[in-house]
């Protein structure tokens, strides 16, 4: 009986196919002046040369998990209430239905951001601004005002924020850019 389990093991075992790189299905080739090269995917290594350099990533990266589900809403919401508002036809109605929106987004919202570190507002107004070209003062003074926007501009400079800094994908934000691309791929 041992003999006969001991061929059915070797016969399946022998069968299946074996990889010594699990999810490397095949591989590429390129010739080069003669020569066949491989083409290898690396999955990208980050360097840090220093211990507070790497708990700032960390601390971005959580700061992005966190927060880049919301601003992905705020995209939505924006293209919803500019489409909206396109169909309204009088000031008013504009106006009620932005009042309307407020309140909802007031009530829902409120208990997030309270809880957020600062790290996180600041990640939320640059990937607010990254998802909709538009930077937070631009939103709050489009749908709320310029007084209310002037004023909450105030506020946030009280507490070290800015709610105009733009998003710079290529410049200062080059880490945060990364950060967000890494997460939209799964690999966060």
């Amino acid at each position: 009986m041992k003999k006969y389990l001991f061929i059915l093991f070797a016969a399946l075992f022998c069968t299946t196919p074996l990889a010594a790189q699990p999810g490397v299905a095949s591989q590429e080739w390129q010739i080069l002046n003669g020569d066949t090269l491989p083409n290898i995917h690396i999955r990208p290594v980050w360097i840090f040369s220093r211990g507070a350099d790497l708990r700032r990533y960390r601390k971005l990266v959580a700061a992005v998990k966190r927060v880049y589900p919301v601003a992905k809403i705020a995209r939505a919401r924006m293209a919803e209430m500019e489409a909206e508002l396109q169909r309204l036809p009088t000031k008013r109605e504009q106006k009620a239905y932005i009042r309307g929106v407020y309140q909802q987004i007031k009530e829902e919202y409120t208990p997030i951001v309270k809880h957020m570190t600062r790290t996180e507002g600041k990640v939320l107004l640059k990937l607010i601004d990254r998802e909709t070209d538009y930077t937070a003062f631009e939103v709050l003074r489009e749908f709320r005002g310029g007084f209310i926007a002037g004023f909450w501009q105030t506020v946030s400079r009280v507490f070290g924020q800015d709610l105009k800094s733009e998003y710079d994908a290529e410049g200062n934000d080059r880490l945060l850019e990364q950060i967000v691309r890494h997460y939209e791929a799964g690999l966060l």
